[in-house]
């Protein structure tokens, strides 16, 4: 993939997620989208929808877990993607992280990711699918600490913007019943920063798309999607500054997500992103 500078990210986004014309009813107009493109009547798998589909043909080691799916580089040792179905009943739990360790994963041959190659490397290990989302089971919780599912991360967005995304999933998860995730690495310049003996390699940036499905009357389901874009080190808490609508992140990345629902209502929830529809918003401390 084709270098691409955060400084053009502005430009990509006023075309990929560009808004439709105002339209004199406001109102009226969401009322028309959620009739006719949000609202969807044929059967939809509860399984499977937050698997992405590469459309660049290298799809990596599929490892399923119990909380999350996740697909595995073993060129570069960390996701190409993860992937979870994150329900109410999912987003809390007894099973602590404090009684986890991180630790490699056997069904993964060497060279793979070790404690050892993340110690003193001035990175932490950054969950993909979080400890947080696993908390309801305890191999769950446990599997969520493999290197399978981690990526090396700056302290400052791993303790700041990345769990506050986090966290704002768990309580959307709360109110809308269900979401369905995918997060991973951006890797953008030709060559990457690794750690460690063997080579983990260093993602420059991170993305975190989310579609929401609610169930609504006489069994119809109403679809949200939303994108985000994390640059790999510390910066603003605003979360409003790294979202991108789900087209501009599948162009970055080479994945089709949500490829599971009809064309129509994809093709509308991934165009554009507005967090305002996605209340309610934590307050950030």
């Amino acid at each position: 993939m084709k270098k691409i500078s955060f400084l053009l990210l502005p430009l990509l986004v006023a075309w990929a997620c560009r808004p439709a014309a105002a339209p004199i009813d406001k109102q009226q107009e969401n009322d028309t989208l959620a009739a006719a493109a949000l609202y969807d009547n044929k059967p939809i798998p509860s399984a499977g929808i937050e698997i992405p589909r590469n459309l660049q043909g290298n799809e990596g080691k599929i490892l399923y877990r119990v909380g999350y799916t996740t697909s595995y580089n073993a060129r570069n040792k960390i996701p190409n993607w993860v992937a979870w179905h994150l329900t109410a009943s999912h987003a809390d739990g007894l099973n602590k992280r404090s009684n986890e360790v991180f630790h490699e994963d056997n069904e993964v041959s060497n060279p793979r990711a070790y404690d050892s190659d993340y110690r003193s490397s001035g990175y932490d290990r950054g969950h993909m699918c979080p400890s947080g989302d696993n908390k309801w089971d305890k191999t769950a919780q446990e599997q969520s600490f493999l290197f399978t599912n981690i990526c090396p991360q700056r302290h400052n967005l791993n303790a700041g913007a990345w769990n506050d995304v986090e966290l704002q999933c768990r309580a959307w998860a709360k109110r809308y019943g269900d979401l369905y995730i995918v997060c991973g690495p951006v890797l953008y310049n030709q060559q990457h920063k690794t750690i460690g003996r063997n080579r983990v390699v260093v993602p420059e940036a991170f993305f975190k798309v989310v579609l929401r499905q609610e169930n609504r009357s006489q069994g119809r389901k109403y679809y949200k999607a939303i994108g985000f874009l994390y640059e790999n080190r510390g910066a603003s808490r605003d979360m409003s500054r790294y979202v991108r609508c789900v087209d501009e992140i599948e162009e970055l990345t080479g994945l089709d997500f949500f490829s599971a629902l009809s064309d129509n209502i994809e093709d509308k929830i991934e165009k554009s992103a507005d967090l305002r529809d996605w209340y309610p918003l934590r307050e950030i401390k």
